[in-house]
């Protein structure tokens, strides 16, 4: 993820340890007792990333708790993101001084069936993608790349995104994509400057998709 992010963004990957780490006490309350091995992996070596990468920035350490929705509360003054899929997990954390919100997503690459298809893409998106260089899962891409764009707009807005809020436009040669958000989510956020357009990077190698964007601050 360093790749698809600016330098006042701190990333930590997943290493091997991280998926068998300490949590501190807040985190455990958000994780539940009931939560199955995987679950407890995957939240764990977030938590561990996000911990890293605020150290990176030169920050004490802070726990990184669950809201009710499970999205990440970061302590104060700071922003980030966690993603995390099969065998990969990876945190970003930057200054809210310097980045207005950051998210972030790794998909495994697979194709998705037509019917998912439809409940991630809008038509004009499934005409463009038809037209892009075959050999990569374009939709996986799209997917991906919404999901960054809604960890972005929720910190800053309070408010969920669908995947059809957002018109995602790839750009394979230059490894950027541009969404933009639907004019009515827009116009009924609470928020007087809720961004109308969302741009990001991605690449796909190694078996992943990974996607990232950042908002500067207004």
């Amino acid at each position: 993820m360093r790749d698809l992010l600016p330098p006042t963004v701190a990333v930590a990957v997943a290493e091997s340890a991280d998926w068998t780490g300490s949590l501190l006490a807040a985190e455990r309350a958000g994780l539940g007792e009931g939560a199955v091995e995987s679950r407890r992996r995957d939240f764990t070596a977030g938590r561990v990333c996000a911990r890293r990468a605020m150290a990176a920035l030169g920050l004490p350490p802070a726990a990184v708790p669950s809201a009710p929705d499970r999205a990440p509360v970061w302590p104060a003054g700071v922003v980030g993101t966690i993603t995390h899929t099969r065998g990969y997990c990876a945190a970003a954390a930057a200054r809210s001084s310097e980045i207005r919100s950051v998210g972030m997503d790794a998909e495994r690459i697979k194709e998705l069936d037509p019917g998912v298809r439809r409940l991630i893409c809008l038509p004009e998106e499934e005409e463009r993608g038809a037209r892009l260089p075959a050999g990569v899962p374009w939709p996986i891409v799209l997917f991906s790349a919404k999901e960054t764009v809604y960890k972005v707009w929720h910190p800053v807005v309070g408010s969920w995104l669908d995947f059809h809020d957002a018109l995602v436009d790839l750009d394979p040669e230059a490894g950027t994509f541009t969404a933009r958000i639907a004019p009515a989510r827009v116009a009924a956020a609470t928020v007087t400057d809720a961004p109308a357009t969302v741009t990001g990077r991605f690449a796909v190698d190694a078996g992943l998709v990974r996607t990232a964007a950042v908002l500067l601050p207004r």
